[in-house]
């Protein structure tokens, strides 16, 4: 699985002119599922994001993680995260699942992250989303598991 995480501010995804996730300080997951993917990196990927030390302690360091905090984790489906840019001026997308098992995956990264944490927020699974944040930091941190 590939994701992307954005510390934020604040951030919120809509559908149509409809808020359909927001969410205060915490982080911004863009996640795209490949198709050698299982529910083991989903549940390997959930547990990397809430335990990433990547807010601030009472010293300033980069020394806790979204669950110490409290914070709010916004999970967006983002097939482009695959996209493949080695040829040509057009990516390829080859390298995303295909959409019933990329939706499968993206759904059990949802119930996984809702068991471990009481604030999750979601887009729409292939919807045409907008996504308004303000990145803190700004803290921008692929992951990449494989």
């Amino acid at each position: 699985m590939i994701a992307l995480l954005q510390r934020v501010a604040q951030a919120r995804v809509e559908v149509a002119g409809e808020v359909v996730g927001r969410i205060d300080r915490g982080l911004l997951m863009l996640v795209c599922a490949e198709p050698a993917d299982t529910e083991d990196q989903a549940r390997r990927l959930v547990d990397k994001v809430l335990r990433l030390r990547i807010f601030a302690d009472e010293a300033g360091k980069m020394n806790r993680s979204l669950q110490d905090m409290g914070g709010g984790l916004l999970v967006v489906s983002q097939f482009t995260l695959a996209a493949d840019t080695r040829g040509g001026n057009r990516p390829g997308f080859t390298g995303a699942a295909p959409p019933a098992q990329g939706e499968a995956l993206y759904e059990a990264v949802l119930r996984l992250a809702r068991e471990r944490h009481p604030q999750v927020q979601a887009g729409r699974f292939g919807a045409d989303m907008q996504v308004h944040l303000v990145n803190d930091g700004p803290v921008t941190i692929p992951i990449t598991l494989r």
